[in-house]
């Protein structure tokens, strides 16, 4: 099987900071998630190579073994006398995860032997022991995955349904890849099968731009026995064609006649409930900026909300009547 680049695949540099790896994933992913480009296939598979780099690269141990092997790993893991990687039984991959990765993370083992086992064990290589010796509990890797709500669903919180392809723990040999000496049949060595689950997830009012909404347990399952990891959503504010954001408070711009600006008045203003009246003062002058107090998005964490501010905007009028006409040459006469 060939070696996979995962930092191409992500398009990061090798000395790139888990963040900036996260960065690169999430954008991708929003790129080529299922649910953007139904039915298509490619884009699909892509998916899967860049949730498999990211399960990789942001784990440092995993990360730290990926690093060491390089591109000439399946050397490191030939011995004398010993087969290539074969897979035994019918079927494909026991997960979304490639050969490659499950050779290297998920106690995939080479060469079979007369009693049905394998003439090497890749867990040893990672210090996992061998034969009866049973690998440590570990906690399953978290699970990011993007989501797309607009400012309304930010400030006002929304439900969203989601259809998770995630994975469970192998309940034969409980994430162990092995039964006795010989790799388990029923996961074939991954640890884990295929999992599909239905998941309402509710995301609160107040959501900024990369807030992360945690769903305790819907990660990756844990080896041999461990917990499970957490699912993020990673949320995105989509533009607001009204309002402009900045941490919670909220901007937007209304237009109204020159006179109003003037002689004072009231005038709709848009906010995220509906219209209300604002007071105008009399003397405004083109582009003033007003404050609405409360009516901007609520905070993540507390009762406080920020605040509207209402820039205005004076309309003059296009075309003028002789009666209009004289009261603006009044007006400059008298030095208005």
């Amino acid at each position: 099987m060939d070696y996979k680049d995962y930092y191409k695949i992500l398009g990061v540099d090798k000395k790139a900071s888990e963040k900036e790896i996260k960065s690169a994933y999430r954008k991708l992913a929003r790129k080529y998630h299922p649910d953007v480009n139904p039915g298509d296939k490619a884009a699909e598979k892509k998916f899967k190579e860049i949730n498999e780099a990211q399960a990789v690269l942001t784990d440092p141990e995993k990360r730290k073994k990926y690093d060491t092997l390089g591109p000439d790993w399946e050397k490191r893991f030939r011995q004398p006398g010993a087969g290539t990687y074969t897979r035994t039984g019918p079927g494909a991959s026991a997960g979304d995860f490639s050969d490659f990765f499950e050779t290297l993370f998920g106690q995939r083992t080479g060469g079979a032997s007369s009693r049905g086992g394998f003439d090497f064990d890749l867990g040893s290589i990672f210090g996992r022991g061998r034969g009866r010796t049973q690998p440590p509990t570990q906690r399953g890797t978290d699970v990011e995955q993007p989501v797309e709500i607009t400012l309304q669903e930010a400030f006002q919180g929304v439900e969203r349904a989601y259809t998770l392809e995630t994975a469970q723990q192998c309940p034969t040999c409980k994430g162990s890849g092995l039964q006795g000496d010989n790799i388990c049949p029923t996961c074939r060595g991954a640890g884990s099968i295929p999992k599909t689950k239905r998941l309402t997830i509710k995301i609160p009012a107040g959501v900024k731009e990369g807030s992360r909404i945690r769903v305790a347990g819907e990660g990756n399952p844990g080896a041999a026995g461990g917990a499970s990891g957490d699912l993020y959503l990673i949320a995105h504010i989509a533009p607001d064609s009204r309002f402009r954001r900045e941490g919670d408070n909220l901007y937007t711009e209304v237009s109204v006649p020159v006179t109003k600006l003037a002689l004072g008045g009231d005038a709709e203003v848009p906010t995220m409930k509906g219209h209300l009246s604002m007071r105008i003062p009399p003397g405004s002058q083109n582009g003033r900026t007003l404050r609405l107090p409360g009516q901007g998005m609520p905070q993540l964490k507390g009762e406080k909300r920020g605040d509207l501010y209402v820039k205005i905007n004076a309309v003059l009028p296009t075309r003028l009547d002789e009666r209009q006409r004289d009261l603006f040459q009044q007006l400059e006469k008298a030095g208005a």
